[in-house]
This record gives structure tokens, sequence and C-alpha cells, in this order.
């Protein structure tokens, strides 16, 4: 029996190829945080930092270490507000996309 791709691979191919697969993940990553799972929301953000620019540019283009970046997003990191929505406003420019929050009951 062949082996199939790992979901991981699947995403980053996805990530590389398509940017309103990217935009989704990303709108996604972040509604997940604003919902109150974080968790769901961390893990998101990174396969999609992983599938798009990587820690180490990301780490470069902040002045930040990358391995500092890859705790702040692992099951056990806890980001600062300062440094997730630093992140996101940078991930935002580099995608050419701005999210929003929207008020439903309007």
């Amino acid at each position: 029996m062949p082996l199939t791709k790992s979901f991981n691979d699947t995403i980053k191919a996805e990530l590389q190829t398509s940017a309103a697969f990217r935009r989704a993940l990303l709108k996604e990553a972040i509604g997940c945080m604003i919902a109150g799972d974080v968790e769901t929301g961390k893990s998101v953000l990174r396969k999609y930092i992983n599938g798009t620019i990587g820690f180490i540019k990301l780490g470069a283009d902040l002045g930040r270490s990358p391995k500092t970046l890859m705790r702040m997003f692992s099951p056990s990191g806890n980001p600062q507000a300062k440094n997730l929505f630093e992140i996101v406003a940078y991930l935002q420019r580099t995608e050419g996309t701005i999210l929003k929050v929207v008020n439903r009951a309007a």
C-alpha cells in the first residue's frame, strides 16, 4: 500500500499555491483566538507560519529569535497580546489582507 502525504505536508503545499487558502487559514486562526479557543488558534497560526514565510524569516523581519517565536505558538506557549498582535499585523501585511471584527447583531 503506498504511503499518503502527511496532513501537514498537504496543508503546506496548499498554502504555497493558494492565496485564498492562505487568507482563509489566517482568518480561521484569528477567529479561533477571538472566540476564546486560543490553543487551536495558536496551532493553526503555527501551521500558517510554517507553510508560508517560516519562523526564520518571521524572526529576522521582527528582530526576534525564531526559537522564541516557535515557543510562543507551541501548546505550552503563552504569547503576550502585544507580541501576538504585532505578528498578526505583520502577517496581514505580507499576505496583503486586512482582517476585521464585524458586529453580527447589527
